[in-house]
């Protein structure tokens, strides 16, 4: 497949200048920057959901371990009359 030479190009971008105007040229060609930039990002996006293992897409992460809970004098646990939550095991979720 042979690629455009200058004198192609220029004659591509007369009929454009022609057709459109020279105050819509600019705004054409951001506009048509940004519908590539976005297609790009969706085609990287895809791409990394299909190579990334589905492990690190998982959106269920363990829960980070409590604080320590201390009482108003700074010793004991200030929640020792509530009842702590029951932690789930890998078992209990199936």
């Amino acid at each position: 497949m042979m690629t455009p030479g200058l004198g192609e190009l220029s004659i591509v971008f007369l009929i454009a200048l022609l057709l459109f105007g020279a105050k819509r040229l600019p705004e054409i060609g951001s506009s048509l920057g940004k519908g590539i930039r976005e297609f790009k990002g969706s085609v990287r996006d895809l791409q990394r959901e299909i190579t990334v293992p589905s492990e690190k897409r998982s959106i269920h992460r363990p829960a980070p371990e409590p604080a320590s809970r201390l009482g108003p004098d700074g010793s004991g646990d200030a929640g020792s009359d509530r009842e702590e939550p029951r932690r789930l095991k890998a078992a209990d979720v199936q």
